[in-house]
């Protein structure tokens, strides 16, 4: 109950920047059993993505695909933003694997040996066959030609350390250790979006939108209006959750539910 209650200040004290919040309502439209698997999304196409004993797997119906490489480590991330071109990230080996829709390995690329320089911490798919790539050496982003197995550096160093990012084609978002919002664009501009509150989860839909919890609350942040939204969900505890084209994944331990949401 303290927990909630020192939280609840923190949101007020976003008061002045951002308005009070406002609750959006859901609807149930299907539950799941998640079989201990830890559930990381889904895309436009219906697919389902799993990580199983550190097997990335991909479920749609009664289909199932499966990724492992046991000689590379433990699975850091997996970018589905292409789903004929996922792209699996491994830290400990500073690789990346892309594979196709079927998880077929498409090609591998170990960056050690194209440019001892890079050491990677976070990977995603970028526009033109390019990866983005924030290289925790230089603490700089670069953008990764993976046809020419060419990089060039793009914005400044950042200088607070990095917390959370996500990536589309078109840009890089970060949020820096005093959560600042920045967003960066594959030409090189810069933009702070916001000061946002404080987190656990978040995901970030668009450079105007943030899903975030706290202590077992989901909100959305509308940076255009100002406005901090608290979702309706029946959940009263939850692992993750994952947001795209108006449907809400909650996942715990045990199961997925999904909803129906618009969010402003």
């Amino acid at each position: 109950m303290m927990k909630r209650v020192v939280y609840i200040l923190f949101l007020l004290s976003f008061a002045l920047t951002f308005g009070q919040n406002q609750k959006l309502k859901t609807t149930v439209l299907s539950t799941a059993e998640l079989e201990n698997k830890t559930y990381i999304g889904f895309d436009g196409l219906g697919n389902n993505y799993y990580i199983k004993d550190n097997v990335f797997i991909k479920e749609k119906d009664a289909q199932k695909w499966e990724y492992k490489n046991v000689a590379l480590g433990k699975i850091t991330s997996v970018d589905y933003v292409n789903p004929l071109q996922i792209v699996v990230f491994y830290e400990d080996f500073n690789t990346i694997i892309t594979l196709d829709n079927q998880l077929n390995e498409i090609q591998k690329l170990n960056l050690f040996d194209i440019d001892s320089s890079i050491f990677a911490s976070k990977i995603g798919l970028a526009s033109q066959n390019q990866f983005w790539i924030y290289n925790s050496l230089t603490q700089q982003i670069l953008l990764f030609d993976y046809l020419k197995n060419t990089s060039k550096n793009i914005g400044n160093p950042i200088q607070e350390g990095i917390q959370f990012t996500q990536s589309d084609f078109n840009n890089f978002y970060w949020i820096d250790e005093i959560n600042n919002w920045y967003a960066i664009d594959i030409f090189g501009k810069v933009s702070l979006l916001a000061n946002i509150p404080p987190f656990e989860k978040i995901q970030i839909i668009d450079s105007e939108r943030i899903l975030f919890s706290r202590d077992n609350v989901l909100f959305c942040l509308n940076n255009v209006t100002k406005t901090i939204y608290e979702i309706d969900i029946v959940e009263k505890s939850f692992q993750n959750y994952y947001y795209k084209d108006q449907i809400l994944a909650i996942f715990t331990n045990q199961q997925i539910k999904n909803y129906k949401i618009k969010l402003p």
